[in-house]
């Protein structure tokens, strides 16, 4: 993710968490960060979702993934979760925690299938639902690691 990238993550953003959206100040401050490592996926020049990591070794954790509405369910945020391991791999990560709303089966049956695991609840941290605490070590087993 560049500087040019940031009015459509921002579109993104806004249509996918309307209660919980990053401002545009908050996405350029975490692009300005070493420790962070975002990336764009777009299909045929189109966005089509974005995802962010927090690096300081030996911990990660997974910032956002975001996926256009019209591409869930085709493998986009598979991609995206696959390239946020590898580098966090890369740059040492040896365990990789996130939240993820309670009321979203479909992005917590993708973290399980990547190897992520419950390890706690965070009450009302979405707007309308509780957070899901999950962790990844090193070396767990996880699609990401399939050809």
């Amino acid at each position: 993710m560049t500087e040019d990238d940031i009015a459509g993550v921002m579109e993104l953003e806004r249509a996918l968490f309307p209660k919980d959206a990053w401002t545009e100040q908050m996405m350029r401050s975490e692009l300005a960060e070493d420790s962070r490592h975002y990336f764009v996926a777009r299909i045929d020049g189109e966005m089509v979702g974005y995802a962010g990591l927090r690096s300081v070794p030996p911990q990660g954790d997974v910032q956002t993934i975001a996926v256009a509405a019209s591409h869930q369910g085709r493998g986009v945020g598979r991609a995206l979760l696959t390239e946020l391991l590898s580098r966090a791999r890369t740059l040492g990560v040896e365990d990789v925690f996130l939240e993820v709303r309670s009321d979203n089966p479909r992005a917590r049956e993708l973290y399980r299938r990547f190897g992520f695991t419950p390890i706690g609840i965070r009450r009302g941290y979405y707007a309308g639902a509780d957070a899901i605490v999950m962790r990844r070590s090193d070396g767990a087993s996880g699609e990401e690691a399939t050809p």
